[in-house]
């Protein structure tokens, strides 16, 4: 996961700087120097990483911080609103125009995912109410326009396209086609190149020039590193770009170009890509990156992720079975099911506040759910809602069927005890009373 090695090291030194009760200026001093080491190792422009340091430094060394109780969460307090206002203070939504459609033209080298990208934007206007459209003006690289198509099936947007016609007069005519058929958003998918030339920069040109689109939104790589700063520059000194998409960053991306992007060009991250389905782009939150490579956690994107992935009359039926004790192995396969709709259980569990340094020497295996799965799948339905019938024989025979070992069965069966007992705990007065402020059945 992005920021994974640079939220590490500044939680070690934030745990060192926790360790003494006072701060004085030399403690705050030799904090922020592992902190600028910290920003350069992951890839942050040199430039920014030294004013990001001397912003904190200036704030740190004041009253604020020495006349606190305490000054080692009052540092890390100033360090993520630094941090935030560094990636942009709030979210940047899209431009809207005084009449649609809004055109959003999308940019980029080749290779940085501008296609895929196309249909995830598409999808996530779509599900948000707006009829997009997406228009295929790159008519060099093979197949193209059929991934085009593929992605926009996937999607459920429709897709305009021209063939191999000038990519000027397919953009002008997908506005018109937007105009006559009532699409309020016109994605405009363009060539890249494997560098910055003339003739991709003139023909971006000629398409701005046509259409006047209200978001010219740069695709990068995170993957790339401190290059992703240094084409997002180029871009924008030739195009004047309105925003960011910044890919890959559930990869192992160091996190720099996320840090760099909006202090050199001065342009905001509007959207993030964090894996390869079309669901997995996310409105860009500096608040809440901030919070996550500070190993604070993300609630809030959390809560969004179970809102959107999570069946909500499935989990209302949930939560009554265990209020009344009538939670069985059907019940607990169907859970399973339902958080891998949320993505990567190691991504998931990074977002609970304090979970972060607890997972950073561990890795979760989701191929755990799947084996899961598989051993409950392997009972018959009689022993999925009665556990305690399981014996020896069936253990074997269960085992054997999902190619687990005894081993594995007792400890699913266990750990399914344990749950019910847990369960138990809840349902008594006391549990009641704590949570039925909190929206819960009981």
């Amino acid at each position: 996961m992005a920021f994974e090695s640079l939220s590490e090291k500044l939680s070690a030194v934030f745990r060192r700087m926790k360790s003494k009760g006072k701060l004085n200026e030399a403690d705050v001093k030799a904090v922020m120097r592992e902190v600028r080491l910290a920003l350069l190792e992951a890839d942050v422009n040199y430039k920014v990483a030294k004013n990001f340091v001397q912003k904190v430094s200036e704030r740190a060394v004041g009253a604020e911080v020495m006349e606190s109780l305490t000054p080692a969460q009052t540092v890390i307090k100033i360090v993520d609103e630094e941090m935030t206002a560094l990636m942009g203070g709030g979210e940047a939504r899209l431009n809207s125009p005084s009449s649609p459609p809004a055109v959003v033209l999308l940019c980029g080298l080749q290779g940085s995912g501008k296609t895929t990208h196309a249909g995830k934007l598409g999808l996530m206007l779509r599900e948000q109410g707006h009829r997009p459209l997406l228009a295929a003006c790159d008519v060099y690289r093979p197949a193209a326009i059929k991934q085009l198509q593929l992605v926009g099936e996937k999607a459920g947007v429709p897709v305009f396209t021209m063939g191999k016609e000038d990519p000027v007069r397919i953009s002008r005519a997908a506005v018109k086609h937007a105009k006559d058929y009532g699409n309020d958003v016109v994605l405009i998918d363009t060539a890249g190149r494997l560098q910055i030339d003339e003739t991709l920069m003139g023909e971006l040109k000629n398409i701005r020039d046509a259409v006047h689109p209200t978001d010219i939104l740069l695709v990068v790589d995170a993957m790339t590193g401190q290059e992703a700063v240094n084409v997002a520059k180029s871009f924008d000194d030739l195009l004047n770009i309105t925003g960011v998409i910044l890919t890959k960053l559930d990869g192992d991306a160091r996190g720099g170009a996320a840090l760099s992007v909006r202090a050199v060009t001065g342009k905001p991250i509007k959207f993030a890509g964090t894996g390869e389905k079309l669901s997995d782009l996310e409105v860009f939150h500096p608040d809440r990156m901030a919070s996550r490579i500070l190993g604070m956690g993300d609630v809030l994107t959390l809560i969004e992720d179970a809102q959107k992935n999570l069946d909500r009359k499935k989990a209302q039926e949930a939560a009554e079975k265990m209020v009344h004790g009538g939670v069985d192995l059907n019940d607990m396969l169907e859970q399973m099911r339902e958080m891998k709709k949320m993505g990567p259980l190691q991504n998931v569990l990074a977002k609970v506040p304090g979970m972060s340094q607890q997972l950073k020497d561990v890795t979760v295996d989701d191929r755990i759910v799947d084996r899961t799965e598989a051993m409950i799948l392997s009972m018959t339905p009689r022993e999925r809602q009665r556990p305690e019938i399981i014996g020896a024989s069936r253990k074997r025979r269960i085992a054997g069927g999902s190619g687990m070992r005894v081993e594995d069965v007792n400890r699913l069966l266990r750990g399914f005890e344990q749950m019910r007992k847990l369960m138990k705990q809840f349902r008594k007065k006391g549990f009641r009373r704590r949570f039925s402020g909190m929206g819960m059945p009981f």
